[in-house]
Parts: C-alpha cells; structure tokens; sequence
C-alpha cells in the first residue's frame, strides 16, 4: 500500500487523514478533512443516535471514501469513538453505514482510544511525567506518563456535546448552569485517586475544545499569519488559560463564534468542553499546559508503521 486513509468517527467532529506512505519508513500528509457532525447531539440518556446527526454523518462518510479514492493503492482504517461507543442502537447505525457507505467501523474501547493518543503525543513531544487529556464530544481520555510510559489510561463519560446540552453552556450561560456543570466534573474526576500523581508536573492537552483555546491564544501573541505559532508544542501559562476561559465564559454564542480562533460549530460547546481541562490545571496545581495536535489518527498511523496494529483491521479501497 502507498496510501493510509484513517477516518476517526468521534462524537462531536469527523476527521479524515490520508497519508502517503513511502518504503525507508517516512511518511507524509497529503490530505486533512474535518467535519462537524455531531453525532452524539441529543443522544440523551437513552444513549440513541438520532436520525438528523446519523444523516449528516452518512454524508460526510460519503465524501470522505470519495476523497480517499482519489489516490492509489489506498488503505482505510475507520475507528468510531464514545458516541457509537455508547449507543444502544449502535449496530443499526454500523449496518447503514455498511450498506450505504461500503467501509466497516472499528468501535474501540475508551481504553484503547486513551492508549492510541499517548502513542501520537509521546513520539511527536517531550512529555516524560505528566498528564494527557483528550476531551471529545461525549468522553474524556485520560493517560498518566511516568518515566515515558503510559502507567494509567481511563476514559470518562463526559465531554464538550454532553457537558454543553446538558447544563445550558450554548449561549449565555447561567451561573447556577455553570456551577452545576463544575461540580459534575470535578465528581467524575474525584474517582480517579491516581490524578494526585501528576500534580505539579505537565498536562498536554488535546481534543477540538482544548485546540480551540491554543488557536485563540496563539491569536492573542501576533496579529499576523506570518508569525502565529503552530498549535502543536503551543505553551501556556495557567492564569492565561484562567483568563481565557473567563472570556468565553463571559460571552454569548455569537460573541465566542466571532472570536479568531474559534469555529462557529463549535462556539455553543467549546465552554464544556473546557471545564476538564480547566478543572485539572486548578486542581493538579498545574503551571501550564502544552496543545498536541497529534493524538488518535497519529497514534493508528505510527502503530501501522510499527506494524503493531491490533484488534484494528483495515480495509482496501481500491
């Protein structure tokens, strides 16, 4: 194969990676997509895929496989993460996609998804001790890194879509909604005994929330494209992100949608999607946080490289 297609299904975005492959080993990026399908939105806790946000993901499905098709002796790898993951119709919605669409969907553990976004953090950045978090649409992953190694990996039921829709984060938002909200996380948190580990070491954030607040800030240091900084290794400080935070928080819709940096799809989650992230640098006494823009989809394509892939097939396009 010459090409890697790896299609990453998660609650809230649906991302599309294309890689070529070449035989000393490298590799490189030729084609990045993401959409916003929110597949989870309304799932309620019924935890049932509704039938707007399933037709919006058919759609994309749909262009992506085109787009990968586009390219020669094309590999696909597709992973669906927390909201499949935690449908209860689940397997009608994989047998559409099937159908319709013509790739199988590989629905990985919580587990599995936390261990693959260490592997694409810890072989891009220097992270010997610390903490990893993932915030997606409907999970948080969470990877404790001792000694370079991942000694704890946890997913949590909790993310952007869910915290959002939930408490009544989309717009303007209530103080009583956002302490509610606060108190939740910082409960599911509190189960996690081992998080006292990391305390003053370094978080690396990641996830379309976590990357939302590095672009925003990343726009607060220049004014011009010639010399904004890349997300991926973007640096920090706390009180930065505390004030940050306050902005968003302070903000309606429209207002955070305007903001340079944010998506307009995401401007009525990205405050949920924030409070783990938040919650963690306050609670772990933590300095500052460091933004990967590598994770899941790297984590696949190093594991393929590696020839490490397991429990995870593949599939031939061409």
């Amino acid at each position: 194969m010459t090409h890697l297609a790896i299609i990453d299904l998660g609650s809230n975005s649906c991302r599309l990676r294309v890689t070529k492959l070449y035989p000393n080993g490298k590799y490189e990026l030729v084609k990045y997509e993401k959409e916003f399908v929110r597949l989870s939105e309304n799932m309620g806790p019924a935890k049932i895929l509704q039938p707007e946000p399933i037709e919006r993901t058919l759609a994309a499905l749909k262009h992506y496989v085109a787009l990968s098709k586009e390219y020669d002796q094309v590999r696909l790898i597709a992973v669906a993460t927390a909201a499949v993951r935690q449908a209860t119709n689940q397997q009608a919605f994989l047998d559409r996609v099937k159908e319709e669409v013509g790739i199988d969907f590989n629905v990985i553990s919580g587990e599995r998804e936390a261990y693959l976004d260490y592997v694409g953090v810890a072989r891009t950045l220097p992270i010997e001790n610390g903490l990893i978090i993932d915030t997606g649409g409907a999970s948080m992953e969470l990877i404790l890194v001792d000694g370079g190694q991942a000694e704890e990996v946890v997913s949590l039921p909790i993310g952007s879509v869910l915290l959002s829709q939930r408490y009544q984060l989309g717009d303007v938002i209530d103080p009583a909604n956002l302490y509610d909200a606060v108190i939740e996380v910082d409960r599911v948190l509190a189960s996690q005994r081992w998080l006292n580990r990391a305390r003053h070491t370094r978080v690396v954030a990641l996830g379309g929330s976590n990357r939302a607040l590095a672009k925003l800030f990343r726009w607060k240091l220049t004014s011009s494209p010639a010399t904004v900084q890349p997300v991926h290794g973007l640096k920090m400080q706390t009180q930065d992100a505390f004030a940050l935070m306050h902005t968003l928080v302070a903000a309606n819709r429209e207002e955070r949608a305007a903001m340079r940096g944010i998506a307009s799809a995401r401007a009525d989650v990205i405050v949920g999607g924030l409070l783990p992230l938040m919650a963690l640098l306050r609670q772990l006494s933590m300095r500052e946080v460091m933004f990967s823009n590598n994770g899941l989809r790297e984590g696949l394509l190093f594991e393929y490289l590696d020839h490490e892939l397991t429990g995870i097939g593949h599939q031939d396009l061409n």
